[in-house]
């Protein structure tokens, strides 16, 4: 049982990334910066896997646009929800909202 806390605890640095480029995107100060920032790196020649290494490149620059889009959908997804059920908030208000966010750990037993 210990061992599957410690797993879970270490995140991988990829896991890390995806979640600093959702949080970023999130947040309506930075979003049209991090968006700017994926359009230039997938314009960019150069990158982590080149676009030279025929099927390499090609799944790096997929990647980064798969999650672009996903995210973006869910962003716009909320905001229509927001608009129908009668609720707008401010940008200020969204960020206020993100940034007092408090995790809470939950230890479960199975009994």
């Amino acid at each position: 049982m210990k061992k599957q806390q410690k797993k879970n605890s270490k995140q991988p640095f990829a896991g890390v990334l995806y979640d600093l480029y959702r949080k970023a995107l999130k947040h309506s100060k930075y979003r049209w910066l991090v968006i700017l920032g994926t359009v230039f790196y997938l314009v960019n020649p150069l990158d982590f896997s080149p676009d030279v290494l025929p099927v390499l490149g090609w799944i790096d620059d997929g990647l980064i646009v798969g999650l672009l889009v996903t995210e973006m959908g869910q962003i716009m997804s909320e905001q229509l929800t927001r608009k129908r059920s009668g609720f707008v908030a401010t940008p200020a208000e969204t960020d206020a909202d993100l940034e007092d966010v408090q995790t809470i750990t939950v230890d479960a037993v199975s009994v």
